[in-house]
């Protein structure tokens, strides 16, 4: 029947006598055109035919659906094609869902890249019943559970004592809508129409990775039957680091020098980079002028790669510069040479009142704030004698 001759069994276009048939055809025709018109709902009557809207289906018993859509367009439940012309182009299968994992990877393994094997264990279709989950020629009856639907209505609850319906998966049948007796399962999956399988698998990290980039192994996760595996999905995390620490595409680390190299300049390895090498700083005393704790060294292009580039980001290098001990300047005329090959002190600070002051040479701001001030204790004298009790006067 093509779809011009179905909209022959218009209700206006037939006789009085044929109307009543008529309309109730001709809705069963407008239901057809509605289910083959929506994506979901083609996919679900591909899946279980009719069974999938029974309960919105009101057409009644007059008009067979699976047999009016075999008709027009040449299909039958599952795409297969009828006696019509224009068959159902067969459906892609629906993809399962990815397994997501962490994996914790070093800067080193970021700045270089790795490739690394591991074994994992999965479930693959059986080979045995091609994922039926019944022995050869065997045929499967009805699910009791679903009554063949796949699906079943559940209660889920949301807190304080409330509850929802959902339909979930049917745990008898898989969502097959069919099971096999005990003698007529697969004996190699048992009817579970998968088995678990071990492979080794290989993950790559590119150089210049970063913590939450996701890498993807296509196609490794569970298989279904019927059903595109998922792919298996790992999340960087980024292992703490002793020396470096990493913003976007650059690095910054801490370097200690002496105050003689803060003063005079130097010209060594300041760090050990990640893939090894020392990295090597000049620093000549004449033009750049001393460093400071604090300071800054900037090595461009020793920073992170850019992916899939030859790019870097730059490398900082915060100075630190250690003070010589107590002990080191212990002659007067050492100080004395010293002090005038430094720069002259500033002009002091003027006061009309000045106190000679004693002090801690080994203090630190431990207990900075932790004591309560001494005022704080204090009580006014006046609050002390309106607190005592007074005599009444006469």
């Amino acid at each position: 029947m093509s779809p011009e001759a179905a909209l022959s069994s218009h209700p206006d276009k037939v006789g009085e006598s044929e109307r009543a048939a008529a309309d109730v055809k001709f809705k069963s025709i407008s239901k057809a055109y509605e289910i083959l018109s929506d994506d979901d709902k083609r996919d679900a009557y591909d899946a279980r035919g009719m069974a999938a809207f029974e309960a919105g289906n009101s057409m009644g018993a007059e008009v067979d659906l699976d047999d009016l859509l075999s008709q027009m367009f040449g299909m039958g439940m599952n795409g297969a094609p009828g006696g019509g012309p224009g068959p159902r182009k067969p459906q892609k299968p629906r993809k399962g869902d990815n397994e997501e994992q962490s994996y914790t990877v070093t800067l080193e393994e970021l700045y270089k890249g790795k490739t690394t094997k591991f074994a994992t264990r999965k479930n693959i279709v059986c080979k045995t019943c091609r994922g039926s989950g019944g022995k050869d020629k065997a045929k499967p009856k009805e699910c009791s559970a679903c009554h063949g639907r796949g699906m079943q209505h559940g209660l889920k609850s949301m807190g304080a004592g409330l509850m929802t319906q959902e339909t979930v998966i049917c745990h008898s049948c898989k969502g097959t809508g069919k099971v096999y007796r005990d003698k007529e399962r697969c004996k190699k999956c048992k009817g579970e129409r998968v088995v678990e399988e071990k492979k080794v698998l290989e993950l790559y990290i590119p150089r210049g990775s970063k913590k939450g980039d996701k890498i993807k192994i296509e196609g490794e996760a569970d298989q279904l039957p019927d059903q595109e595996p998922g792919d298996i999905v790992f999340n960087l995390v980024e292992a703490e680091h002793k020396t470096f620490r990493r913003a976007g595409p650059d690095l910054m680390a801490n370097v200690n020098i002496d105050l003689s190299e803060a003063l005079c300049g130097f010209s060594r390895i300041l760090v050990k980079h990640l893939d090894g090498r020392g990295i090597h700083v000049k620093h000549p005393r004449h033009g750049s002028g001393p460093l400071k704790p604090g300071s800054i060294i900037k090595v461009g292009g020793e920073g992170m790669p850019h992916k899939k580039s030859d790019l870097r980001g730059d490398l900082y290098l915060l100075v630190d510069v250690d003070f010589p001990d107590e002990n080191w300047l212990k002659k007067d005329k050492h100080i004395e040479k010293l002090r005038a090959l430094l720069p002259e002190p500033g002009s002091s600070i003027q006061a009309e009142t000045v106190d000679e002051v004693d002090y801690e040479e080994d203090a630190n701001l431990d207990n900075f704030g932790g004591e309560a001030a001494q005022g704080e204790q204090w009580e006014d004298e006046d609050d002390e004698e309106s607190s005592q009790p007074q005599c009444a006067q006469q």
